[in-house]
């Protein structure tokens, strides 16, 4: 057994123990974007620092919990608060929380992030489904030796994000009068935002939003052969000629605001799978 899956297994083995729970969708809650919860019926509570080796939310936006319960008539594993490279993890830590829901029998991940908009025709409190992306993070929670018995040494990633769910999303978004669309994801380290250069570049290589999450959790996802939805609230535009300063407190501010519509394409969503 490979040191990775031991880890999985210590944090499994906790959480079985505090959590009598079989999850059918993992969920991953962003910036801002932590208000889902309030949807779901609690069963179980579990603080990432309880469970054995979870790394910890060092964002003050992130609550840094694992939560279990039933939202609609699925039973949901929630992380409220994700990891981020740039707090200064391996991507295997930033990544290590899901292959725990992996091993606790989700069948689906959805995953939600803020982003900044690369395109004009893209604008600030749009609901933004991922159907594909650019990974510019520094690193790859691929690198090193592979366990086979948790994935091939080289998945596929021709479709990293389920083209039905997707389709789902926007209808479900239509139907609502939510202006919601799709395209590319670029994911960067950060936790600088970008320059104006930086902007321009990036919708060069093709990306429609950027953010600073997500890819390396999708990456993994994909490795374990788990279906993968992800949806975006943009919460500011680096289009323009010229580039206005902006605070983390503002983006917050958008994603709160935005948070209901996201909220109820994801939990409509979730209900038809």
């Amino acid at each position: 057994m490979s040191e990775l899956l031991k880890q999985i297994k210590e944090a499994q083995d906790y959480i079985a123990s505090k959590a009598s729970f079989q999850p059918q969708y993992g969920i991953i809650l962003g910036t801002g974007l932590g208000n889902l919860v309030g949807e779901i019926d609690i069963k179980y509570e579990l603080n990432y620092e309880d469970i054995p080796n979870f790394p910890l939310s060092t964002v003050e936006s992130h609550s840094g919990k694992l939560i279990f319960g039933s939202l609609g008539n699925k039973n949901v594993v929630v992380m409220q608060g994700r990891f981020h490279y740039y707090e200064g993890y391996s991507m295997k830590q930033v990544t290590f929380p899901v292959r725990v829901l992996k091993q606790l029998g989700i069948e689906k991940l959805f995953i939600s992030n803020v982003s900044g908009s690369l395109n004009p025709d893209i604008l600030k409190g749009t609901i933004f489904m991922i159907e594909d992306h650019i990974n510019l993070q520094p690193d790859n929670p691929l690198v090193g030796k592979n366990d086979d018995t948790l994935g091939p040494r080289f998945p596929d990633m021709s479709q990293p994000y389920n083209k039905e769910l997707i389709t789902k999303a926007l209808a479900i978004a239509k139907e609502h009068n939510i202006t919601a669309t799709k395209g590319v994801y670029v994911s960067v380290p950060g936790p600088n935002l970008e320059t104006k250069a930086e902007y321009k570049y990036l919708r060069i290589i093709g990306a429609d939003i950027v953010g600073m999450s997500t890819v390396p959790e999708v990456i993994v996802a994909n490795h374990m052969s788990i279906p993968t939805f992800a949806i975006s609230v943009v919460t500011d535009e680096g289009f323009h000629e010229e580039l206005q300063p902006l605070s983390v407190e503002e983006v917050i501010a958008t994603a709160i605001e935005a948070e209901p519509k996201m909220t109820k394409v994801m939990k409509e969503l979730i209900a038809t799978c």
